[in-house]
């Protein structure tokens, strides 16, 4: 395929396009490998995206069918998502290869139940990695305060993780020392640190859509800032990552070969109308950083995305802009711990829903 712009944004800005969506009809029309082509690569998944692929087409009844002959609901779900996530992994191989593992990912994310559970979820994570036994898979654990810990360990076991759900600056913060903390416990046990890679996931829309609610009942003055909370605060995560990124802590592990844990933009799609399309992409770019856009957010920005980078534009005026909102009585953490809170809910009931979804299946079938 021709140079596309999101080719340009990892040549030209270093920053890594993956999408965040998988389904079956990806793996079986070769779609996955188009959008591979088009410059797509990693792929991040959720279980509301399991939801929605297993639900919205019958291109799982006949191994569903199958599966449920021999075992529980919630066991054959677990087959057939691994078996998506393990051909999606061999579609991204080469990438992987190809990229001395800086990309190729596909990531599959632990059960919902076990946000609040860090002795579940690191049994959990193991399980996956050892069901899907391949470099490039990245299982996802949430950034709760009871997943941090299982992050380190699993960074401590040189497991690739995608953390997930990170919706503050503090929370960020605990995310970087579990991954270096980790990390250095590899290493001093005879790990080899080149091996080990994860991601940060940042949660950038979805704070907009709950500070701009708050501002609404502020009234006008608070107006001006809608649309301000989430680049302004993803924009000094970057500042907390590059810093975390340098200094003599981090040299001692780069000298080993250790890679950067990058910070990945999530939740690009623009939730208000009344924001350009690519709002969350365009104004969050720049190296060592991934960013996962749904499939609508990919084609708009092939289509006519502007590759620039901005990640550290206008640096002064997000902090001046977040502690306007402090000013106004917003509440930074609160909304943070929120939107933690909603996150966790919206993917255990996504799940719920899934699982009552193919309950009901395996009876019709």
């Amino acid at each position: 395929m021709t140079d596309t712009r999101l080719h340009q944004l990892f040549a030209q800005q270093g920053q890594s396009p993956w999408i965040d969506n998988l389904m079956r009809s990806y793996l079986t029309t070769g779609r996955l490998q188009e959008l591979v082509a088009a410059g797509i690569r990693g792929v991040t998944s959720n279980p509301t995206i399991f939801q929605k692929a297993i639900e919205g087409s019958a291109d799982y009844d006949d191994d569903f069918r199958r599966l449920t002959e021999r075992e529980s609901v919630d066991d054959a779900y677990w087959d057939l998502v691994v078996d998506d996530v393990t051909k999606a992994c061999g579609v991204l191989r080469p990438l992987y290869d190809q990229s001395g593992g800086g990309d190729g990912y596909v990531s599959l994310e632990v059960a919902p139940s076990l946000a609040r559970d860090t002795a579940g979820t690191i049994e959990a994570a193991r399980n996956l990695h050892q069901r899907i036994n391949l470099p490039n898979l990245m299982v996802k654990i949430p950034a709760t305060a009871e997943g941090v810990p299982a992050i380190q360990q699993m960074i401590s076991e040189g497991r690739n993780i995608n953390v997930t759900l990170i919706f503050s600056l503090g929370r960020y913060d605990d995310v970087i020392e579990a991954y270096l903390e980790g990390l250095e416990a590899w290493v001093g046990g005879g790990g080899d640190p080149t091996q080990v890679h994860s991601v940060a996931s940042f949660f950038v829309s979805r704070v907009d859509t709950e500070v701009d609610r708050r501002l609404d009942k502020v009234g006008e003055k608070g107006q001006a800032l809608r649309g301000k909370a989430a680049i302004a605060q993803a924009k000094l995560a970057y500042q907390h990552f590059e810093k975390a990124f340098s200094g003599d802590r981090w040299a001692t592990l780069r000298a080993q070969g250790a890679h950067r844990q990058r910070p990945l933009w999530a939740s690009t799609s623009t939730k208000n109308p009344a924001f350009p399309d690519l709002y969350y992409v365009e104004n969050l770019i720049g190296p060592h950083t991934v960013d996962t856009m749904p499939d609508a957010t990919v084609a708009a920005f092939l289509d006519h995305g502007v590759v620039a980078r901005t990640i550290d534009q206008g640096v002064d005026q997000a902090k001046a802009d977040l502690a306007a909102l402090g000013d106004l009585g917003i509440d930074m953490h609160e909304v943070a711990v929120l939107l933690e809170d909603e996150g966790v809910a919206s993917f255990a009931k996504s799940f719920d829903e899934l699982q009552q979804a193919l309950t009901d299946k395996a009876s019709q079938l």
